[in-house]
């Protein structure tokens, strides 16, 4: 690690709460053998960013620290357990700075949301069953299943009794045959 750019990590601990020399052995052992290459994958997912780098290295290390039934050879590679972690940190990190970019601050109230006719919601939703009845019997019922009933794609093949790809090729061409009724009835957009 000699000559490298970053730094070494330091051991985080909650207050109060000391490390013992095993741990602080493994962990030692831990970032000598993955660090390097822990840091380089941190490097790609954080476009290059070497604290974001450097903290991600080191938050991965910690859980790690945190979590030692994890890195049991017999259950996998501690190395992919690591560069998964580290790929699943990234992640919500990147999900916690896009969920603030939407944010406005201002002293004007918001405006009050339109209130939705009822009788547009049931002409919408007499004309979507019309439409579903204009299909044949297997696009209806797999557009039924995934969509009305909110199941998985799994969970729609196993009630329906067919693979999993069926289900993904019948909503394929019943979302086509949907749109297509939908037109034939005047419904644009």
């Amino acid at each position: 690690m000699e000559g490298r750019t970053h730094r070494r990590f330091p051991r985080r601990r909650k207050r109060g709460t000391a490390i013992s020399d095993h741990d602080a052995q493994l962990l030692r052992a831990l970032h000598d053998e993955h660090a390097d290459a822990l840091y380089a994958h941190a490097l790609r997912l954080v476009n290059g960013d070497r604290p974001r780098a450097e903290d991600l290295v080191q938050e991965t290390l910690l859980r790690a620290w945190r979590h030692p039934e994890s890195l049991d050879p017999r259950r996998g590679s501690v190395r992919a357990w690591l560069f998964t972690t580290a790929r699943n940190l990234a992640i919500d990190a990147w999900r916690r700075r896009s969920a603030r970019v939407g944010e406005v601050y201002t002293d004007e109230l918001p405006e009050t949301a339109e209130t939705v006719d009822e009788t547009e919601r049931a002409v919408e939703a007499w004309t979507v069953a019309e439409a579903l009845n204009r299909l044949s019997p297997t696009h209806r019922e797999v557009l039924v299943e995934c969509f009305y009933q909110g199941r998985s794609v799994a969970e729609a093949a196993a009630r329906l009794g067919v693979p999993p790809g069926t289900v993904k090729s019948r909503t394929h061409y019943a979302l086509r045959s949907l749109r297509l009724a939908l037109a034939e009835m005047g419904v644009t957009g």
